[in-house]
């Protein structure tokens, strides 16, 4: 028989808080990561869900591998997206009349409905999180977020 490690009743050492910038911005991330899957759990769709959606009503009926660009995934993981819109009645595909090979995807009126209220739910959710900061933060924040984005 192997011997067992030592056990102690010493708790482990706590881990350090995080401090650093990167830190924290990753802390505020996942905050609104919580939030957003949060605002869009009436429409039982995940985030990812509702980015493809969102990109179906902005540019309307488009290939399955453009929709894969615009979302910048792989065309597989594409069309797992699509498959569970389609499930839910919130996109429909159809051949593509200009190649038999493609296919194109669209939103179904419901898919309008639902991102409609989507945006409203994210951007009443995005007010709340940022409504702590004065208007002279935001816009500031706004400009370094503009700047590591450029």
């Amino acid at each position: 028989m192997p011997p067992q490690a030592p056990t102690t009743s010493e708790p482990a050492a706590p881990r350090p808080a995080p401090d650093g910038l990167a830190d924290k911005f990753r802390a505020v991330s996942r905050r609104l990561r919580a939030q957003t899957a949060a605002a869009l759990a009436p429409w039982d769709v995940t985030p990812a869900q509702a980015r493809a959606l969102g990109v179906l009503v902005r540019y309307g009926t488009v290939r399955l591998g453009a929709l894969s660009e615009h979302l910048r995934i792989a065309p597989r993981s594409a069309t797992e997206v699509v498959d569970a819109l389609e499930t839910r009645g919130l996109v429909e595909r159809h051949p593509d009349p200009a190649d038999r090979r493609a296919t194109l995807v669209a939103p179904t009126p419901r898919g309008d409905e639902v991102a409609a209220a989507i945006r409203s739910a994210r951007a009443a959710e995005a007010e709340e999180f940022f409504a702590r900061l004065a208007p002279a933060d935001r816009a500031t924040l706004t400009r370094i977020l503009d700047a590591l984005l450029g």
